[in-house]
């Protein structure tokens, strides 16, 4: 059973990060007939601590405090992906796993664990902002950039900031029910499960042409999204055979030019979404998708939710359909 539950913190701590494990897990709520868990925040680099906006903590607990939870949760800091860690601190976390102690990661949180080795042949998320850094820094792990959080039971790693109270809502949800996570969803005003992934969040700009031969056609189209073009129609504005213009696009772009068109249909979508009040079916037109299923089907492919979901996410729930 989950009952005692420790977040572990290291001088550079982001409070965020650290008061998401507190909200989900530090707080009483015996009087919603709610669980109420044995926290503490413990240090792994003595009392005073400085956090990451500039105030300082003093922490009562080191970590000997891990030796007893049931979940050890690590929030994210400063400078993460390039900092040293306190040896002590790995040894103690491999040892709450060893015992059979489940470990969570909060953001850049990851790098403490990857640190441990705790995933060393295991999936796990991180903010996308950190995912190849992440990949480079520790070869063993398999990022997944696009998800929330990875439960790669007993290691549970999420993305960022506010992915981290969809890790600790599915902790609670796996140990204790649906029941007992909607209601602390509903306490804290936040969904319960949120649709889609990161992928949603993350700018990904369209790779450009790295040399001149297609920059001109590549120009042409982003202004012709709305069109159905062909690869022997691209190719001739080229001046190119169709094979020696595919050969061409895919060494300068690095994409063939289908996927490349599908995204910057995609990249349009979304900024209609967030920016217009049109319909999702003016949207498809625009963006060269011909009808709102289309655009459904390709949205959740790349994105990972729908593009009502998305719009409400940026929009608010009063935005147009």
């Amino acid at each position: 059973m989950l009952q005692n539950v420790a977040a572990v913190v290291l001088d550079g701590v982001n409070p965020f990060e650290l008061a998401v494990v507190c909200e989900v897990f530090g707080i009483d709520r015996s009087d919603d007939g709610l669980p109420v868990y044995d926290f503490a925040v413990a240090s792994a680099e003595g009392p005073l601590l400085n956090t990451r906006a500039g105030f300082s903590m003093n922490i009562a607990h080191g970590l000997e405090r891990l030796e007893e939870a049931d979940l050890i949760a690590v929030p994210a800091g400063a400078r993460y992906g390039s900092r040293e860690f306190p040896p002590e601190l790995l040894e103690a976390l491999r040892r709450g796993v060893g015992r059979g102690a489940r470990v969570l990661s909060v953001c850049s949180g990851v790098f403490v664990l990857a640190a441990a080795g705790l995933l060393d042949d295991r999936r796990c998320a991180v903010h996308w902002h950190d995912a190849d850094q992440l990949a480079l820094a520790y070869p063993r792990l398999t990022v997944e950039p696009d998800v929330l959080y990875v439960d790669e039971d007993p290691v549970i790693t999420s993305a960022g900031t506010a992915a981290g109270i969809d890790a600790c809502l599915h902790i609670v949800r796996k140990e204790q029910g649906p029941e007992v996570a909607n209601k602390i969803a509903r306490r804290m005003v936040v969904p319960p499960h949120r649709d889609g992934g990161q992928a949603q969040y993350i700018e990904r700009p369209l790779p450009r042409s790295h040399g001149d031969t297609v920059a001109e056609v590549l120009v042409w189209m982003e202004r012709h999204l709305d069109e159905e073009v062909t690869v022997e129609q691209l190719a001739a504005r080229a001046h190119m055979s169709p094979r020696t213009f595919a050969r061409r696009f895919q060494q300068e772009t690095g994409t063939t030019p289908y996927r490349w068109i599908l995204r910057q249909r995609v990249l349009l979508a979304q900024r209609l979404l967030e920016g217009t009040d049109e319909t999702v079916d003016a949207i498809a037109w625009r963006a060269g998708f011909g009808n709102a299923a289309a655009l459904r089907h390709q949205f959740v492919q790349a994105i990972g939710t729908t593009p009502n979901a998305y719009r409400r996410t940026f929009r608010g729930p009063e935005a147009a359909a």
